[in-house]
């Protein structure tokens, strides 16, 4: 039978690091915060299902995802928590919603008037634009998002916004934050003026919460951060050793080469070896999620306890690095390319400074063809089998009344 540690390439998932950053992101809300984690784009590489079981055993009751689809697969899985699409889905979908349970965004008025003619109660959150500009009903328009709330077949179960400077605390970008925060909050206010129950709010994504952890809301959409990580290596390393990064990323040496001086490696010719070398190929490329923009000694991989440089172009499934300093490595050995072995680490956040990019993109572009090893613990070899335990889900706390709640 396969097993991704004797496959070509692969990612090991600590889930006692996921456990513990969600119990650090939760500390850090008010008590009568949930988090919700996100787990669009696999739990951005981590793997959904197996993220979403994990989590929900350790307490939560409500998840979002980008798709349908991503959403279906975690009810067939069973996950038995809500789960959120914040995405569009097309009204031909409509009836995988109320097939499997999901609640949908209401992304403006017009479109939940569609969703309400489908004709079956469907969960659904109202977005609400203060400011993004993406998805969501504009926030002046109180009265298109009365109508949302007027829909008979649409059971409003929550409404939220999403903050889209949250990432800075200086000005202009706080100001901002500041604004938006305020419009949505005015927004609650003429709901209940109108008479309607407060739905769950929700504002927050992983940088509101880091920075703005006092707003009083029912949930936070925790991404990045539940995963160890901030969009930006400086950003992560301003919050210390609160968070542990969940993901490493490995693959095997599937051959080693002489390189005589003079001879070249890979596509174009792009990298000539000055010297006899030592080269290794490794059985991982940019399909897998590895960036081509590390080619040619931008990036480096972890052999043998030593970073050793990328040489060449990166190809579709594998790449080349010299190892000529590292006497014993051979066939089967195995590459580090994020994670930490020995004294030597390799982070995602400079895998995305290198490519210029941020960590969200590094881990959300991990391909599918890469097993995924669920660990326990430092040590790779406490494994975990089979089926993740599962736990019941429970009921959502009513929408406080305060904006901002101290008591962290």
């Amino acid at each position: 039978m396969y097993s991704p540690e004797t496959g070509r390439a692969w990612a090991e998932v600590n889930m006692g690091n996921l456990r513990h950053n969600y119990n650090v992101l939760k500390q850090r809300l008010p008590k009568s915060c949930k988090v919700m984690p996100v787990l669009k784009a696999n739990a951005y590489g981590h793997g959904a299902l197996a993220v979403a079981l994990e989590l929900e055993a350790a307490g939560a009751d409500a998840f979002c995802v980008a798709t349908v689809r991503e959403g279906v697969e975690l009810r067939k899985g069973g996950v038995k928590s809500e789960i959120l699409i914040l995405g569009y889905t097309h009204p031909r979908d409509f009836g995988l919603l109320w097939k499997y349970g999901l609640s949908q965004t209401a992304i403006d008025a017009r479109y939940a008037k569609i969703l309400d003619s489908f004709g079956k109660k469907t969960h659904v959150h109202i977005g609400v634009d203060t400011g993004m500009h993406r998805l969501g009903e504009r926030c002046e328009n109180i009265e298109n998002i009365l109508e949302i709330l007027r829909c008979e077949n649409l059971v409003i179960d929550g409404i939220y916004t999403h903050l889209c400077a949250a990432d800075s605390t200086e000005n202009p970008y706080a100001d901002y934050t500041e604004a938006q925060i305020e419009a949505f909050y005015e927004v609650i206010e003429k709901i209940r003026a109108e008479g309607f129950r407060c739905p769950r709010i929700h504002i927050q994504s992983s940088y509101g919460a880091i920075n703005y952890p006092g707003l009083n809301c029912d949930y936070a959409r925790i991404g990045i951060a539940i995963y160890g990580l901030l969009s930006t290596q400086e950003d992560t390393e301003e919050l210390g050793n609160e968070l542990k990064p969940v993901l490493s990323l490995k693959a095997r040496v599937s051959a080693i080469k002489e390189l005589k001086a003079g001879e070249s490696t890979g596509y174009g010719m792009r990298f000539v070896a000055t010297r006899d070398m030592k080269i290794a190929v490794l059985s991982i490329g940019y399909a897998d999620g590895v960036p081509r923009s590390l080619s040619c000694g931008r990036g480096s991989v972890i052999i043998s306890d030593r970073k050793v440089p990328i040489i060449g172009l990166i190809c579709m499934d594998q790449m080349t690095v010299d190892v000529t300093e590292i006497p014993n490595v051979r066939q089967n050995d195995i590459a580090v390319i994020i994670g930490k072995t020995g004294n030597e680490e390799i982070k995602a956040g400079e895998i995305a400074k290198q490519a210029d990019t941020i960590t969200n993109e590094i881990l959300s572009r991990l391909g599918g063809r890469l097993g995924r090893v669920f660990i326990r613990g430092d040590e790779p070899d406490e494994r975990k089998k089979g089926t993740l335990q599962k736990r019941p889900s429970k009921a959502a706390v009513p929408c406080g009344t305060a904006r901002v709640q101290t008591n962290n």
